[in-house]
């Protein structure tokens, strides 16, 4: 396995820490403010409230982020681990949202947090089931999930879109690409770590020169803000409590994923106790969402895939930039810049992170021992896991808490692997620390 640039206790200086944990910033700011603005625009809400929810995401992304990393007391990982609003709660969000108000979405959050509150005080048990069979299967399936992402930024939007993979876009992404691809493999110290910024800053040029970059939410963006706890308002409808409940359920299974590939991009043995202080941490920082009039957080597998590719592993840079999320939130302006990045930009740096984290999952099984029984297991779970991802329709005339559970390919592989591992006969002890 290639050493790392800078291992989780580095501390690299400061103006290197600063570029490094702005590609952090880059990687993870679509992703944290696209849920909230998904869920206030099926909601219709009206433009000051959709800056609330915004604000408040940026703002304990950062601080949920902060603890994650550096650890306070029982809570948090201790390793270069972004937090952000999670997708997993959109359905049920919106479901409530339509029934009971943003207040009910807040106060169903707040009361089912307790679910992954709870389950984080089983880790050590529940790490038991990740044997490198189903630990390399789950991160495999977390970066193949995140390709069609990737492609869809590649090339400019969504499927159906008038200029969706327009030339134009192709071009201006493979130029990311190429570029990063080439800083990786041949740049030296700095410039092969902070690849990805460069590329993404390279592209942003390019497109400022084409005259492709839109202004307009810079414009828009006011100088200062102050998320507000409690803004929304809550109240706790137990059908949305429920809803919520099961999604804390799934968020437990594919945070888990996401630590483990974590561990591998960060060469950590991830024990049962670290997975422990992880989860609670994801607890604990979604009931502090709520509070602060925002949606539900996860892990960000999209920076276990940065962490890969330039082998910068410090949980100190990941540290800072989960301040500068922060700030972000303070200046709605300096999110409001970021924003006006084009997807093709990101889709050339996304499409090459994505992929090193299938590259993660690929070495760890192939550790794995060669055998029918190991193989069945792996065919079965990404073939379920992909056959979700890419074809979301299949669940489409099932009921709605089946479609909850298992409309995330992530969980469907992980929920495969770990019940066809402890089912299929011929299973080995494998003996983890905790």
């Amino acid at each position: 396995m290639e050493k790392l640039l800078y291992q989780v206790e580095d501390r690299p200086p400061l103006a290197t820490s600063l570029l490094l944990a702005i590609q952090h910033l880059l990687a993870a700011l679509g992703g944290i403010i696209a849920v909230p603005l998904v869920v206030g625009g099926v909601l219709r809400l009206p433009p000051q409230e959709m800056v609330a929810l915004v604000n408040a995401a940026l703002m304990v992304s950062g601080a949920v982020t902060i603890v994650q990393c550096r650890g306070a007391g029982p809570i948090g990982i201790r390793l270069p681990c972004v937090m952000g609003t999670s997708f997993t709660f959109v359905a049920a969000a919106i479901a409530i949202g339509f029934e009971h108000g943003v207040a009910g979405i807040m106060g169903s959050s707040l009361a089912a947090s307790l679910v992954m509150i709870g389950g984080s005080f089983f880790m050590p048990q529940i790490r038991k089931l990740f044997p490198p069979v189903v630990t390399g299967t789950v991160v495999s399936m977390i970066g193949l999930s995140l390709i069609p992402v990737a492609v869809d930024w590649f090339a400019g939007g969504q499927p159906g879109a008038a200029d969706y993979a327009n030339p134009e876009h192709l071009a201006i992404a493979f130029f990311v690409l190429v570029l990063v691809i080439g800083l990786v493999q041949f740049g030296r110290g700095i410039v092969s770590a902070a690849a990805i910024v460069i590329g993404m800053g390279a592209g942003y040029l390019l497109c400022l020169m084409l005259g492709r970059i839109d202004f307009a939410p810079v414009a828009q963006a006011s100088a200062f803000a102050l998320p507000q706890p409690l803004h929304f308002g809550m109240s706790f409808p137990i059908s949305g409590i429920i809803g919520m409940s099961i999604a804390y359920l799934v968020t437990i299974v594919e945070s888990t994923g996401n630590f483990l590939a974590l561990g591998q991009a960060t060469q950590t043995k991830v024990s049962g106790k670290q997975m422990s202080a992880g989860i609670l941490c994801d607890g604990v920082g979604s009931a502090i969402a709520a509070i602060m009039s925002t949606t539900p957080f996860s892990s960000f597998a999209q920076n276990i895939g940065v962490v890969s590719l330039t082998g910068v592993a410090s949980r100190y840079v990941v540290a800072l930039a989960g301040l500068l999320l922060m700030l972000a939130g303070l200046f709605p302006v300096f999110g409001a810049l970021i924003v006006t990045i084009p997807l093709p930009v990101l889709g050339g740096a996304g499409l090459m992170m994505f992929a090193m984290i299938i590259v993660a999952g690929v070495q760890m099984l192939g550790q794995v021992e060669s055998s029918r029984r190991n193989g069945v297991i792996i065919a079965v779970a990404i073939g379920c896991g992909m056959a979700v991802t890419v074809r979301p329709e299949v669940l489409g005339k099932l009921p709605g808490f089946v479609r909850e559970i298992f409309g995330s390919g992530i969980t469907v592989s992980a929920l495969i692997a770990l019940s066809l591992n402890l089912l299929l006969p011929g299973r080995t002890q494998v003996d983890l620390e905790d």
